[in-house]
């Protein structure tokens, strides 16, 4: 019961000192949960074991994430640096003219588009990259940029290899055809963003910004190097050489989820990457030094990032906090809604995916409700799919590691853009529930004998 007390508390601090702003996200990922850590230890009600090994376990958990995300930053921010992206970006303005609604519905689907492998960080990284430049020059607002990419990325995670899917499979023992009865709700939230939240976050900037038709020579000049430094890092005669190389990269990322004769580490292949980039586009030694010093910041700051979250997650799973969490969120759940069990896990696998890691939720959480569950008349592919809907909330929870990388690109503040993007994810997350319920996938109440 204390344990669970202290679990409570550990995540009311956390999540207020982030909102308030009261301490940084890296100081708070590590200095909460170790006091809480201790205090549990304290009273005697943690898990046996050392604060020591509690971290190290969770640095396991974030390391090989970590690791890629140093490289797949340097490797994008080679990119553009080289001047990968400037073709893209002025083709785009002169697409859009001056209409930020068209930005807007552009970003919607080319995150939608990029989101099909799945992975957060490429995802935010090619959005990032294809984007920032044109949000700067047309002065729109960036927060509009962090919430469309998370919004596109957290509907298309449901695919079999994104993620959260995978783990309810395997937990409820449940075939690949999930899939079908997910759609109608992807295809729906997916309509949702691009044909309402983007034109409604276009209309807004249109409000605030105004809609003027630039002429090719205003495009040319917003579009156009003047700073010497930038000019002398471009490389415009390589452009075909560097987007082949980034495409099959990509390709490559993607084809690894398919094709296991072909499958590469994420981490590896940034590592390949960043160094064909760097040998290609500055051979010189002294160059290549500088372009890994002048990047090395950005990356470094979102990596100490990724292992402070697992710092939060082996102190929070290691002492038994997750697990009493988990627990509790069964026990509180009176007798008299078992009909209603479909719509319970859907509910609770919303806060339960944010505060928790799907691992922890899936493999902690989940067997429980399904016992639970069967018992009530529900099969497995029924609480299977309602587990997946809390999804919706899953990759705005900061025990996620790419999206410090997001954050760190867009200089959004995560308090903020949580606040933001939630509202909108709500309206994911009823079209989740409705639409598996409408199609009868999920009873909304199953009679008791």
């Amino acid at each position: 019961m204390l344990l669970t007390v202290i679990a409570y508390a550990m995540i009311v601090v956390f999540m207020y000192v982030i909102m308030t702003k009261k301490l940084s996200p890296f100081t708070s990922l590590v200095m909460i949960p170790l006091l809480f850590a201790i205090i549990a230890m304290v009273a005697g009600v943690a898990n046996k074991g050392t604060i020591g090994d509690f971290v190290l376990k969770g640095l396991t958990t974030t390391a090989n994430t970590g690791i890629m995300l140093l490289f797949a930053i340097l490797y994008f921010s080679i990119m553009l640096d080289a001047g990968l992206f400037d073709p893209i970006t002025a083709r785009m303005i002169k697409i859009a003219k001056g209409d930020p609604m068209k930005v807007l519905m552009a970003t919607a689907i080319v995150a939608m588009a990029v989101s099909l492998n799945g992975d957060g960080t490429t995802t935010t990284l090619i959005c990032c990259s294809a984007f920032i430049p044109i949000y700067k020059k047309l002065n729109m607002n960036m927060m509009n940029l962090g919430v469309l990419i998370i919004l596109q990325n957290t509907i298309m995670n449901l695919l079999p290899w994104g993620g959260p899917t995978a783990r309810a499979m395997a937990v409820l023992k449940v075939d690949a055809d999930i899939l079908t009865y997910l759609l109608p709700g992807m295809i729906l939230a997916l309509a949702y963003v691009v044909f309402y939240v983007a034109p409604r976050m276009g209309r807004a900037e249109r409000k605030r910004l105004g809609v003027r038709e630039l002429t090719d020579a205003e495009i040319d000049e917003m579009t156009s190097v003047v700073n010497p430094e930038v000019s002398e890092i471009r490389r415009p005669n390589l452009f075909l050489f560097n987007g082949i190389l980034t495409i099959v990269l990509i390709a490559w990322l993607v084809a690894s989820s398919f094709i296991k004769a072909i499958a590469m580490p994420p981490l590896l292949l940034f590592l390949v990457g960043t160094c064909i980039a760097l040998m290609v586009n500055y051979p010189k030694l002294g160059n290549q030094s500088k372009r890994i010093g002048a990047n090395g910041g950005d990356a470094v700051q979102v990596v100490i990032l990724v292992f402070a979250a697992g710092v939060f997650m082996g102190l929070f799973q290691g002492t038994g906090m997750a697990e009493a969490l988990a627990k509790s969120f069964t026990s509180i759940i009176p007798d008299s809604l078992a009909g209603f069990w479909g719509l319970v896990i859907a509910l609770i696998s919303a806060p339960g995916t944010f505060f928790l890691s799907n691992d922890g939720f899936y493999f902690g959480v989940m067997p429980v409700l399904a016992t639970a569950g069967r018992a009530y008349g529900f099969t497995n592919m029924q609480m299977a799919l309602a587990s997946l809907m809390g999804q919706a909330f899953h990759l705005l929870s900061p025990l996620v590691a790419f999206i410090y990388l997001l954050l760190r690109l867009t200089g959004l503040d995560m308090g903020k853009w949580q606040r933001e993007a939630g509202k909108y994810a709500l309206g994911v997350f009823a079209i989740f529930v409705v639409t598996v319920m409408l199609f009868g996938h999920v009873p909304f109440y199953l009679p008791q004998k």
